[in-house]
């Protein structure tokens, strides 16, 4: 198999060449390729463009266009997929809080987590906390959630959401994590959030350290 196909789709994907990713992707698995093995080589893509976000190497419009044609490239995939394998993945909630209608940020984090192999229940925009305490009821097997904000004065609507979840019996069992221009380390400690990241890549690369610590100590208690 010719291994120049995995590294013209990395190029495309670090490129954003989202009109080009869907033939890359089909050429590969017509040569033999495994689909997971493809995803291995795009996620691999979405790392290096994380890492490169993440040191202000390129800005929000490239990180956006990298993660369309990731997205494209797995829709192509993911229906070839065993059912087993993609049904163990990892649960993480995700929405923007009640009151804002921003979703770039939001959005940004949901494709960066996807790359990193998460299911993101994506709830939307202005999603109120009965909506989130709902959502987290429903999906029984998540433990995490993330509660976006872009503007100040919805703040308030995370901590109500925290509350709520309080209420419903929920909070203990959740791993919260924020973000948005307004908050910081300090905010997240005011709202009662478990975890903090300026960017996607930060999110996603603390969501894999929970994980890992939550495997670690199921595996202890074994």
């Amino acid at each position: 198999m010719d291994q120049e196909l995995l590294e013209e789709i990395k190029r495309l994907i670090i490129g954003g060449k989202v009109k080009r990713i869907s033939n890359a992707v089909q050429m590969a698995l017509v040569s033999g390729f495994e689909p997971q093995t493809i995803i291995d080589t795009m996620t691999g893509a979405m790392l290096q463009v994380g890492e490169l976000f993440h040191n202000s190497d390129i800005y929000v419009p490239e990180m956006l266009v990298a993660a369309a044609a990731m997205k494209k490239g797995m829709t192509l995939l993911r229906p070839l997929l065993s059912a087993e394998r993609q049904t163990n993945k990892v649960k993480y909630i995700l929405g923007t809080v009640q009151g804002d209608l921003h979703d770039v940020g939001k959005n940004l984090v949901c494709c960066t987590l996807e790359s990193y192999g998460f299911e993101v229940v994506d709830l939307g925009v202005d999603v109120a906390p009965k909506d989130f305490v709902a959502a987290v009821e429903q999906h029984s097997d998540c433990y995490l959630l993330g509660l976006s904000a872009l503007l100040t004065t919805t703040i308030p609507s995370i901590t109500a959401t925290i509350e709520a979840l309080s209420e419903a019996g929920l909070r203990d069992r959740l791993f919260i994590m924020v973000g948005g221009a307004p908050i910081t380390w300090e905010v997240a400690r005011e709202v009662g959030a478990d975890s903090y990241s300026p960017d996607a890549y930060g999110t996603a690369q603390a969501a894999l350290r929970y994980v890992e610590e939550r495997k670690k100590e199921e595996e202890a208690e074994e």
